[in-house]
């Protein structure tokens, strides 16, 4: 069962251990660009920094983290706009926030992250939107990033 949008937001930590997976890495990403969603601008570097504090993990990936979530903020005007190109009736604004914020991850992973490949990216943000989505979003999330491929 998907968790709710305050789950996200509150249940910051993810990874086991002393080293987080990529998978664990994107799904905390995730919950950033998620919880971006319900922030201004002006916010969201205090939103990431608070974030950060609670997240076990280590410098590097914290780092790894930050520049991430700042790339993506910095790029979401040209991640919205691909979206939106091959999304049919399904405009980022209408869309769900969970939903929206895996794509715009897999989007920016797809065209401006060269250490991630394209298939990746994908099964990726599908495995997301099964853990944080509706029944429908890991088919819809794959039919837009499909297109963007």
């Amino acid at each position: 069962m998907p968790e709710t949008a305050g789950d996200i937001c509150l249940a910051r930590r993810v990874g086991k251990g002393d080293r987080m997976k990529r998978s664990e890495i994107r799904e905390n990403i995730f919950k950033l660009v998620f919880c971006g969603e319900f922030h201004t601008s002006s916010e969201l570097e205090d939103q990431l920094n608070a974030y950060l504090e609670d997240v076990e993990c280590t410098d590097q990936e914290r780092s790894y983290i930050a520049a991430k979530f700042e790339g993506i903020c910095e790029k979401i005007t040209e991640i919205d706009e691909a979206i939106n190109q091959v999304a049919k009736g399904w405009k980022t604004g209408r869309m769900g926030k969970a939903e929206l914020a895996i794509l715009r991850l897999a989007v920016y992973e797809m065209k401006y992250d060269e250490d991630v490949p394209v298939k990746v990216a994908i099964n990726e943000a599908v495995e997301l939107a099964k853990k944080f989505g509706g029944d429908e979003s890991p088919a819809f999330v794959n039919g837009i990033l499909a297109k963007l491929a």
